[in-house]
């Protein structure tokens, strides 16, 4: 099945969640980049599960590069990605195939595949794949630092409980609290705790949302139409495992505003111009307007809970009682800060390469 994201500089995932490793093919990157493997370990453990309202599958994440680095440099040719798995545990999904999951894609893959495909923890579907995002996005960070682009989440959301915004907050991570939730808010992050932990007692869990600034991005970047910089950020960003819903700027608020109100009006220079207003439009038509550029991405509970749910057996035909034992996350949001980051990276370099605006 198709498993491909850009087109300039382009990566392919391969792998499953309990097979022996999982990986990219990211083709198009430049020669010359540096491979930092301290600071790419770095970001590989803000996404890794572990924590106390993470999955308690411990992974190490390493990354290895084999091919298209040579000496610490990239080569130019296609790099290959690998992360081994190492703490899977399969017996955890003895009940597939023959008991698929409430909202997983455990019962549509089976059919897709004429029950071909390995299921376990969610197969190829896995937000484990996310790790190869991670990683992919990591080694190519050099290029959008060098033309001043930075990309910035935090967790804006769990349940009712809403963080300020990260310009009204103190940088990253000001204390435990902070650092667990990845929310530069910190009575949203101890309030965002309380009600993580409580769903998780009661054998449930919780929606959530992560919200992205992107700034520096030099004006004009992007492509019209189907390339342009929202509709391919939103493409990235809906391939995110269980996320359901992508919102630019003002989004929803933008119906009930009139055209004065909207409208952001350009000051500056004609040599400098610049928009004007609280919050302008950070994307217009598909290019960049040089303002920031706001993106939040919404997550859906976890599916696996460790509560009874009555769902169909297609061994026996009848509806019967499942509880999905293993570990599991109850909340999305904390770990998706890295890949929300990651799939920005991927999408804004690719744009940037096809447009010129970096050289390679």
């Amino acid at each position: 099945m198709h498993m491909k994201l850009g087109e300039r500089l382009s990566l392919s995932l391969f792998g499953t969640s309990h097979g022996p490793r999982i990986g990219a093919f990211v083709s198009g990157v430049p020669r010359g980049i540096e491979v930092d493997h301290e600071a790419i370990q770095h970001i590989m453990d803000t996404r890794r599960p572990g924590g106390r309202y993470a999955s308690k599958r411990r992974e190490p994440d390493v990354v290895e590069f084999l091919s298209g680095v040579e000496n610490g440099m990239t080569t130019g040719e296609q790099v290959e990605i690998s992360i081994a798995n190492t703490d899977a545990k399969s017996r955890d999904y003895s009940f597939l195939p023959d008991h698929p999951r409430p909202g997983h894609q455990d019962m549509v893959m089976h059919k897709r595949t004429g029950g071909k495909a390995d299921l376990r923890g969610g197969g190829s579907s896995s937000a484990r794949l996310t790790a190869a995002l991670v990683a992919s996005a990591a080694l190519i960070a050099p290029l959008l630092k060098s033309i001043g682009v930075k990309c910035e989440a935090q967790v804006g959301a769990i349940g009712a409980v809403e963080a300020l915004s990260m310009n009204e907050c103190p940088p990253r991570w000001l204390n435990d609290d902070c650092k667990e939730m990845r929310c530069r808010d910190p009575t949203a992050a101890a309030a965002m705790i309380e009600i993580v932990e409580k769903h998780r007692m009661n054998r449930n869990s919780i929606g959530s949302r992560v919200d992205l600034q992107i700034t520096g991005v030099p004006l004009g970047l992007g492509e019209p139409w189907f390339d342009g910089l929202e509709p391919a950020l939103a493409r990235s960003m809906m391939a995110i495992p269980a996320a359901r819903g992508v919102v630019f700027g003002r989004g929803f608020d933008a119906v009930t505003m009139t055209g004065r109100e909207h409208n952001d009006l350009w000051g500056g220079t004609s040599e400098t111009p610049v928009l004007t207003g609280d919050k302008p439009d950070g994307v217009l038509a598909g290019l960049a307007t040089g303002s920031p550029i706001h993106v939040s991405v919404a997550f859906k509970p976890p599916s696996s809970i460790a509560s009874e749910q009555l769902t169909l057996n297609l061994a026996t035909g009848a509806i019967e009682p499942l509880v999905v034992g293993g570990r599991h996350d109850p909340v999305l949001a904390p770990r998706a800060v890295a890949v929300v980051e990651a799939m920005a990276q991927l999408v804004l370099t690719d744009l940037a390469l096809r447009g010129g605006f970096i050289d390679a």
